[in-house]
């Protein structure tokens, strides 16, 4: 019987510890869900001036209706400058970019390859030409990205209230309705824009970037001396320094970008791959001192533990716990009848509670994200709703991803991006 009593404390103080250490994002959902309306911010004070960065690879099917998006926007075009990285592009994306009106520069290095050493390359180049200080802040988007044309001046409003060294956006997607997997992604993101970053700046801790459509201010970047930011997942590792040092990033939940989500499962496993092997990167360098700065008393200190919360391998340790329950299982064979009936009921009883929790709270998270951005969301009801029960597989799915990610070898790779008209087309495909 101490066997039995030993295995329930355990998965008892498995679950209590989860329960409490991410009781914090019950919190956020609550916050998000009672204070859905985000408040009018004040007209700016200032117009300041921006430049906007784009790291684009052989993308010259997208990046023309990126920059018109944003040569379209209701901002003084002289306070708004577009920049176009060429990076190791073997198509005519530099050629494209001119001809839709962004300044280009073209980098060829084939050893130091990512967004991270790309992003530095274009800043450097920029401040060189212009000086530094020309610019009050920099944004970074990705070629794939529309932009809706009032987002720089939303965002110039959260920016202009000075409490903010980055700000980030409502990140919404093109192709919600074009399969399971785009619509996954698509409450993913919209799910982090609603129920994370949003009650996070309402809350006054440190939001976190999340791959394209953000802010720096100038003075970030000179006292960074760039973007010195190469792991793999370069905006978690940028979003997590900041919460070390204190900066603080907002949310302009009124400023929406349009990004491309992938749309076949050879596209999303690499990708998710480099994104759970950037996670362990982070870990390894960061999570040191991001438990020292949650002890430090520090005001940035609740910033650190959303942080450390957010790139722990918490996935890690509920597939070890599965799998010890379901190695009990047939453990319990080899001991004494009456113990092993105890020790089978309760792993099977974990397991099964385990399977059924998880698929009704990752439902509820995406019908919750859903309903409340009903009307943000660019595509007809029935697309909205069809794919709601598979979102619990997409996460699910990132349990082989994350082991493997474990001992494999990831490198940044491109991914193949298609024009509005494309996603149209693909769209009408799959109804």
């Amino acid at each position: 019987m101490r066997t039995y009593d030993q295995f329930v404390m355990f998965n008892f103080i498995i679950v209590a510890l989860m329960t409490v250490a991410y009781f914090y994002q019950a919190v956020y959902m609550f916050v998000g869900w009672k204070k859905r309306k985000a408040p009018d911010l004040p007209a700016a004070r200032v117009n300041h001036r921006y430049a906007a960065f784009i790291s684009a690879r052989n993308e010259r099917g997208v990046i023309g209706e990126l920059i018109d998006s944003l040569m379209k926007q209701n901002y003084p075009k002289d306070l708004f400058d577009v920049y176009v990285l060429a990076d190791n592009c073997t198509d005519d994306t530099a050629e494209v970019s001119r001809l839709h009106g962004a300044t280009v520069y073209e980098r060829f290095d084939k050893q130091n390859v990512g967004k991270g050493y790309a992003l530095d390359y274009l800043y450097k180049h920029v401040t060189m030409d212009r000086g530094v200080g020309y610019y009050d802040g920099f944004f970074v988007f990705d070629a794939d990205n529309i932009v809706d044309p009032q987002f720089v001046a939303e965002m110039n409003k959260t920016f202009d209230t000075g409490r903010f060294d980055a700000v980030t956006c409502y990140r919404n997607s093109k192709n919600f309705g074009t399969n399971w997997l785009s619509a996954a992604y698509s409450i993913w993101f919209l799910r982090e824009a609603r129920y994370v970053n949003y009650p996070r700046m309402l809350l006054g801790t440190s939001c976190m970037i999340s791959g394209t459509g953000f802010l720096v201010s100038g003075k970030l970047m000179e006292e960074n001396h760039g973007w010195p930011y190469h792991l793999l997942t370069e905006d978690i590792q940028f979003s997590v320094n900041c919460a070390l040092n204190g900066h603080l990033i907002g949310y302009c939940d009124k400023a929406m970008v349009y990004d491309e989500q992938p749309t076949t499962w050879s596209q999303s496993w690499k990708q998710r791959l480099r994104w759970s092997k950037g996670f362990y990167q982070i870990d390894g360098q960061y999570t040191l001192p991001l438990i020292k700065t949650i002890f430090s008393g520090r005001k940035n200190a609740a910033s650190a533990y959303d942080a450390l919360m957010t790139v722990l391998p918490a996935m890690l340790l509920t597939i070890a716990v599965i799998g010890l329950n379901a190695y009990a299982v047939f453990a319990a064979l080899t001991m004494p009848y009456y113990v092993a009936l105890l020790v089978q009921r309760e792993a099977l009883r974990y397991l099964f509670f385990s399977v059924v929790n998880y698929y009704l709270g990752m439902i509820i998270i995406s019908s919750l994200t859903v309903a409340t951005e009903w009307d943000r969301i660019p595509c007809t009801s029935w697309e909205k709703l069809k794919y709601l029960w598979i979102f619990p597989l997409f996460i699910a799915s990132y349990i082989p991803i994350t082991l493997q990610a474990l001992h494999a070898k990831v490198e940044w790779t491109p991914i193949q991006h298609n024009s509005v008209e494309q996603l149209a087309m693909a769209e009408s495909h799959h109804r």
